[in-house]
């Protein structure tokens, strides 16, 4: 009778100790780990620790343990093999699914959006915003003659490069990453069809990434750009100078000119398309897609000139001879008096 109570006890012991420890692992590794209502995601950079990754659990994903994420990250071997990148931490994770994540290197992918901008520095700093690249190391390679000539620009032209866009790429991606998807989606946009027009035209494509920079500097109505680009277009196909006010901004670094004077047209400088024949060395923005389109398709018409609007709309007053542009402009003067514009 005592070996069967005995027998029993044990049993029982057994059993209550199986479905503690039971209760225990699937508390640890299969229950809900994280006090999440909404995706989240913590960024693992290239030589972070264990240590560095659960202290980022713990101030994004608020687990209610981290204790079986420790036990499985050492049974993976995961200290020895940390990926850099974005990763989701869901609110129906576990350990054991998020820490299969980490060592897989299942990133969530990042939407880089490459806007249309008028300096590198603002792109770069644009770019840093979105992927593990800094702003400086950007700058630097778009600013260097020999990296930029290794992608067949010039730090002038460089600005060609880039088609304003979102693209999905990993947050962890290299500079050469980034530059050869850069130049990949470049060659998407620039296809036979797109090339074959700016031939027709008698432009490169970079000359037409430059021309679409001064229309969008012009203006933000995407319906006037197309009348814009025509206009400098029949400029250039008669030989005289572009006179574009945002070139002479772009050349005394002021973008933030309202009024240009004589001043401002003699500064000397290749970008000053009142004293330079032809397009500038290079774009002096990236220009938007409408931008690019807007040349690739500009409007046949016989305007030579334009003025702004007395009315202050961003629109413009368009003419095809000398004396009626005179009479535009002398509108436009007479309303920058009149707002004490100098």
């Amino acid at each position: 009778m005592k070996h069967k109570k005995l027998l029993l006890y044990s049993l029982l012991t057994f059993f209550i100790f199986a479905f503690a420890a039971g209760s225990t692992a699937y508390y640890l590794f299969f229950s809900k780990t994280f006090r999440l209502t909404d995706t989240t995601y913590i960024y693992i950079h290239p030589g972070d620790s264990i240590e560095t990754v659960c202290h980022q659990l713990s101030q994004q994903a608020h687990p209610s343990t981290l204790t079986g994420i420790q036990w499985l990250a050492t049974f993976y071997d995961y200290d020895k093999h940390i990926r850099s990148g974005r990763y989701a931490v869901r609110p129906d994770d576990n350990a054991f699914k998020l820490i299969r994540r980490l060592a897989s290197g299942q990133q969530t992918p990042v939407n880089l959006i490459i806007p249309s901008v008028r300096t590198i520095d603002k792109l770069s700093t644009a770019v840093s915003s979105r992927i593990m690249l800094d702003s400086a190391t950007v700058a630097s390679a778009l600013t260097d003659s020999l990296t930029c000539a290794r992608l067949g620009y010039t730090p002038q032209t460089i600005a060609c490069l880039f088609i304003p866009n979102t693209y999905e790429v990993y947050w962890d991606m290299t500079l050469d990453q980034f530059l050869a998807r850069m130049t990949k989606e470049k060659d998407r946009f620039w296809n036979d069809e797109r090339r074959q027009k700016a031939k027709d035209i008698g432009l490169t494509p970079e000359e037409v990434v430059t021309l679409a920079s001064i229309v969008d500097e012009e203006t933000a109505k995407n319906d006037e750009k197309p009348i814009i680009a025509g206009l400098y277009m029949n400029r250039l196909k008669r030989g005289m100078l572009l006179q574009a006010d945002p070139t002479v901004k772009f050349a005394c670094g002021d973008f933030g000119l309202q009024r240009i004077l004589h001043k401002h047209l003699a500064v000397d400088s290749p970008y000053n398309t009142y004293l330079h024949a032809g397009l500038p060395p290079g774009p002096i923005r990236i220009p938007s897609i409408a931008g690019i389109e807007s040349v690739l398709n500009y409007a046949r018409h016989d305007y030579l000139y334009m003025c702004a609007k007395e009315d202050f709309s961003g629109r413009h007053n368009f003419a095809a001879t000398l004396r009626e542009h005179q009479n535009n402009a002398l509108r436009y003067q007479r309303e920058l008096n009149r707002r004490k514009i100098y």
